[in-house]
């Protein structure tokens, strides 16, 4: 049967016969991003609809283009403006930036500024004070803020939940003080090298925001027991990731705090610390034995055969392990690896720089773990490409010309 043919007086124009809610909702069902570009291309009321329901931006400009896009992009939730290392421009993004993106941008809820080494507290005093739905604020190495800038954002913006202050070293104690009166629900935190902070501050920090999953205070070097003690009483049922990279002032009381209130740890980062003992590393293995994933040790001079014994044989869990420079650690310590034990799930080894382990401690370990993915044995002398059969799916580091996995950075 033939298909009736219309006239063409009688057919009806698709931009007549749906509303605009209507044509959202056809954009919403567009799964992919290259889908919802082709649904611009359709016509210039199709392409304001897909501009004004985009979410993501990641973008190079200055103010008036910023503008432009600020009339455009007007339900935009996340922009992206961090810079590269590497690859910056100039002048790269300002403070006059900053203040179209603070007028133009209110539903933004996700800001990426990393790098941008240009801004002052001017541009992040705005920031504070017109967008109080940003919910994550990333201002990593923007080395000119101050406490001052920053105050403003925990008191302007109360939903923030994510902070990335890496490399702010002006930043102090006062910050963590605001974002513990103004900003509860903050989860993830981050602070490397910001050396300023102080255990005061991070007690001030936790007096409000216990709900913290994510802390990152690599290389605060003011930092001690007594701070990190605080957070893990806290934040006891939160927390999943501490970072203390080097923050030499800690020592077992802080290992204990944790092994005592944190039973849902999965990554810790101790490099460094170099008063920590097997005492304290034994409890915390025993108390978080189901939920230890990621583990880096390494320069803890003070570590032997029995803590990594204890970790290999308690956590079940274990997927990153770094025992780095632990000279102590030999192969006795593969010793509690047993046909009776279960198959271990580590996935990351870095044993670089233990003389003490060989190709025997290593092949007994390759027994009982067939989910090795990276080894680092470089400076075992006693461990040699051809002494030992690698698994195929296993990159053996030898000679540091491998790229390291950053589960453990």
């Amino acid at each position: 049967m033939a298909t009736e043919v219309l006239p063409l007086s009688e057919t009806v124009c698709i931009n007549d016969a749906l509303t605009d809610d209507e044509l959202r909702s056809v954009l919403a069902k567009l799964e992919s991003d290259q889908d919802k570009e082709l649904f611009g291309l359709v016509c210039k009321r199709w392409l304001r609809l897909q501009s004004t329901e985009r979410k993501k931006l990641f973008a190079r400009a200055g103010p008036h283009m910023l503008e432009r896009m600020a009339a455009r992009f007007s339900r935009l939730l996340e922009l992206d403006l961090s810079q590269s290392v590497s690859r910056s421009f100039y002048p790269g993004v300002t403070d006059s930036d900053l203040s179209v993106i603070a007028d133009g941008f209110k539903c933004l809820k996700v800001l990426n500024l990393q790098n941008c080494k240009g801004i002052t507290d001017k541009g992040i005093v705005a920031i504070g004070n017109g967008l109080s739905s940003l919910q994550s604020l990333d201002i990593s190495y923007c080395r000119k803020l101050t406490d001052k800038g920053l105050v403003a954002v925990a008191s302007g913006c109360p939903k923030l939940h994510s902070l990335h202050l890496a490399g702010c070293r002006l930043v102090t104690d006062k910050v963590l003080q605001a974002l513990s009166k103004n900003c509860p629900n903050i989860e993830e935190l981050w602070l490397q090298g910001c050396s300023n902070i102080t255990d005061s501050g991070l007690s001030d920090l936790v007096r409000g925001c216990r709900g913290i999953k994510f802390l990152d205070i690599n290389k605060c070097s003011n930092v001690g027991d007594i701070g990190v003690s605080s957070v893990s009483e806290a934040c006891a049922t939160s927390l999943k990731t501490l970072k203390l990279l080097d923050c030499y002032k800690i020592g077992n009381p802080s290992i204990l705090s944790l092994a005592r209130f944190c039973k849902n740890l999965e990554t810790l980062i101790i490099g460094g610390c170099r008063d920590i003992t097997d005492e304290s590393i034994q409890l915390l293995a025993t108390a978080c034995e189901f939920t230890l994933k990621n583990l880096r040790m390494d320069w803890c001079l003070n570590i032997s055969n029995s803590s990594l014994s204890c970790i290999l044989t308690k956590c079940r869990n274990i997927e990153a392990l770094d025992i780095g420079c632990c000279e102590e650690v030999s192969d006795a310590a593969f010793e509690c690896l047993t046909s009776r034990q279960s198959a271990l799930t580590l996935k990351v080894l870095k044993i670089n720089n233990c003389p003490k382990i060989t190709e025997a401690g290593i092949g007994r370990l390759l027994d009982k773990c067939n989910s090795l993915e990276y080894l680092d044995v470089r400076s075992c002398p006693h461990i040699t490409e051809s002494g030992l059969q690698f698994p195929d799916y296993c990159r053996v580091n030898f000679t540091g010309n491998l790229s390291e996995p950053d589960v453990l950075l």
